[in-house]
């Protein structure tokens, strides 16, 4: 009976050690390395310093040099790449539907073409009676709010201004009331970026397309053109009005603030991917863009109890402090001018609106007596969406529809080299300080300082799985994961019971990195700067992996789950040929298409979105840099 117990016991001994230490591996992944928060702070540092400071010169010829200078960047370096160049000299085709008569006015129904296939709807509001002077144009953006062109505050502007001789156009914003398809929601523009061209300039060009119509009309007066817009509008209308010279006068409403801010104010202020394209922020920020208005008149309207965005007590200040020296330079301060608003939420209605046209009356009317800048009351003028509905094709195109058609005109990928995806992913080179925090039951947790970034590993022995001592593993695994290294335990026990180190690591964004319930819209700034998210947590992985060769004189390999951090682990193995010796990868993508054919957006997967990769390189060319390393799994 003893020798039958006896094995028993033993075995039983035996699988409880091993369930202790599963469950040690399981807790030593879930133990925290960071401070609260650490990545995210570090992150909202790091881009702030990477923001361009508006450089004023001491002289008005050299500010109107580099005033051209950073115009022609900006639209050439940013907007009008890839396909968009071509984008840039094709005719508008522009389509009537219809005319409502009114009392003092009448509004024009059209369509026009913002980019082949992508037909916008926009109301021209224009003076019901013969005027014998030339007519002022006021240019209406729409923001994300409300219903579009029916919005009340969009309508009670236009008619009013109509009712007083000028020239309204109001256009409907992409993405939003008759253009609110899934295919042209904001965080899909990246995908276009993805191919090679910018998805800003579809915006970009709906806002010079609305400036060219507008300027077609007839006895229009082309030296008194004003823009205007609340949110997304006032986004737009700072757009436009800084890179095209044609704009006369400018009124952004709670449209924007400087990416310095932003950082700061990440809950309120970090914006869509229009807002912040890929490398705007490596040539201007929203301070640049508001001196490049300068000499014309601005006037910056935000609101003090502003319920999404650009709060003014915190957003102005550094805007009229940069801009007012181009300004003052240039001899026009008086011409920079800001007005605050104290009615309750994110809003364009009547005193913003009256503040609008006391600045217009001022500076672009010149105080003309037959021009009241008091509000008239068009309650009764207003109509309802379906009134001031313009039919869209039924095929109108979409950032995905964009995206694919320019993919299929790129000829196949060939001859990938090192330095050319390295120029695309922009990884950083870092230099690895490592600082052990503690060990428990065979695991040693790692702060690793990579330059201005910090990281957490988490290192297990092969003996925190066997429940032995043992020597040290003759290989060294970096375990990547999409769900953070805290969901890896998995991955990391197969690689331990194969007798193998596990070093199982968070790069930025992932995991323990992680940057809160607004993550992407970091990964949205730091493209915006310049770099690539891919990038960096690229340059994370290769520095780790280099650390550890220098450590234990041997190269490492890398294990990834997920088509997030296998692309990470892919292009670090492409890149680094000396420090990894090959990759595993689980529930990877064999192509960067996927990106297109499942409709991911830069919300999603921010890493996907390094401009131009999928117009040069796909899956296979990346795994062709690997060789004659092994690329493991799928």
């Amino acid at each position: 009976m003893r020798l039958t117990v006896l094995p028993l016991l033993l075995l039983s001994a035996v699988t409880v050690a091993a369930q202790q230490s599963s469950t040690q591996v399981d807790e030593a992944l879930a133990r925290p390395i960071l401070a609260a928060d650490q990545t995210r702070i570090d992150t909202q540092v790091w881009l702030a310093s990477q923001v361009p400071v508006l450089q004023v010169p001491a002289t008005r010829a050299a500010w109107d040099a580099k005033a051209r200078e950073l115009r022609q960047r900006v639209l050439d370096e940013v907007v009008y790449r890839g396909q968009a160049k071509a984008w840039r000299t094709q005719k508008a085709k522009v389509e009537e539907f219809g005319v409502i008569e009114a009392d003092g006015y009448r509004v024009r129904k059209i369509r026009f073409e913002a980019v082949p296939g992508l037909h916008v709807p926009a109301l021209i509001y224009e003076p019901a009676r013969a005027l014998d002077q030339k007519i002022p144009l006021v240019l209406n953006f729409n923001g994300h709010e409300g219903t579009g062109m029916a919005n009340s505050y969009h309508q009670a502007r236009c008619i009013n201004l109509a009712k007083k001789g000028l020239y309204a156009i109001n256009v409907e914003w992409i993405g939003q009331t008759q253009l609110a398809v899934p295919g042209l929601q904001h965080y899909r523009m990246n995908q276009l970026d993805l191919v090679g061209t910018p998805g800003l300039a579809v915006f970009y060009e709906s806002l010079r397309r609305t400036l060219d119509i507008g300027l077609a009309l007839p006895r229009v007066d082309a030296t008194k053109v004003a823009v205007t817009g609340l949110s997304g509008g006032g986004w737009q209308t700072i757009m436009l009005s800084a890179l095209d010279t044609r704009v006369t006068l400018a009124n952004p409403v709670a449209g924007f603030s400087s990416y310095v801010t932003r950082t700061q104010w990440p809950d309120k202020d970090l914006g869509d991917s229009e807002q912040t394209p890929s490398d705007l922020a490596s040539v201007a920020d929203y301070t640049h863009l508001a001196a490049l208005v300068a000499p014309r008149p601005l006037q910056l309207t935000h609101n003090a109890l502003d319920s999404c965005c650009y709060r003014a007590d915190y957003a102005v200040g550094p805007l009229l402090q940069q801009a007012g020296q181009v300004f003052s330079l240039l001899g026009v301060r008086d011409r920079l001018a800001f007005h605050v608003n104290y009615d309750k939420g994110h809003n364009y209605e009547q005193d913003n609106r009256e503040a609008f046209y006391r600045f217009l009356h001022k500076n672009l009317l010149g105080n003309r007596a037959d021009f009241d800048p008091r509000e008239v009351d068009v309650t009764k003028d207003l109509r309802d969406v379906e009134g001031l509905r313009v039919p869209v094709p039924a095929d109108n195109a979409t950032f995905t529809s964009l995206a694919r058609g320019i993919l299929a005109s790129l000829p196949a990928p060939t001859a990938p080299t090192r330095a050319r995806l390295q120029q695309l992913v922009k990884a950083p080179t870092l230099t690895a300080r490592a600082q052990s925090i503690g060990k428990a039951d065979g695991a040693e947790f790692w702060q690793l300082h990579l330059d201005n970034w910090t990281v957490p590993v988490t290192e297990l022995s092969p003996a925190s799985v066997n429940g032995r001592p043992g020597e040290p593993s003759p290989s060294t695994t970096i375990l990547l994961s999409d769900g953070g290294r805290a969901k890896a335990a998995g991955d990391a026990k197969r690689l331990l019971g194969e007798g193998t180190r596990v070093a199982a690591m968070d790069p930025w964004y992932f995991g323990e990195s992680s940057l809160g319930r607004i993550d992407f819209l970091y990964g949205l700034l730091m493209a915006g700067v310049g770099e690539r998210p891919l990038g960096l947590e690229t340059g994370q992985v290769i520095a780790t992996a280099k650390w550890l060769k220098a450590r234990d004189g041997r190269p490492v390999t890398i294990t990834a789950r997920g088509p997030r951090t296998s692309l990470i682990a892919l292009v670090a193995a492409a890149l680094e040929p000396e420090a990894i010796a090959g990759v595993q990868l689980h529930e990877s993508w064999s192509t960067l298409r996927e990106v297109l054919d499942r409709d991911i957006t830069a919300k999603d997967m921010p890493e996907m979105f390094a401009f131009g990769l999928l117009a040069e390189f796909d899956v296979a060319q990346i795994k062709a840099l690997v060789a004659p390393r092994k690329v493991e799994g799928r």
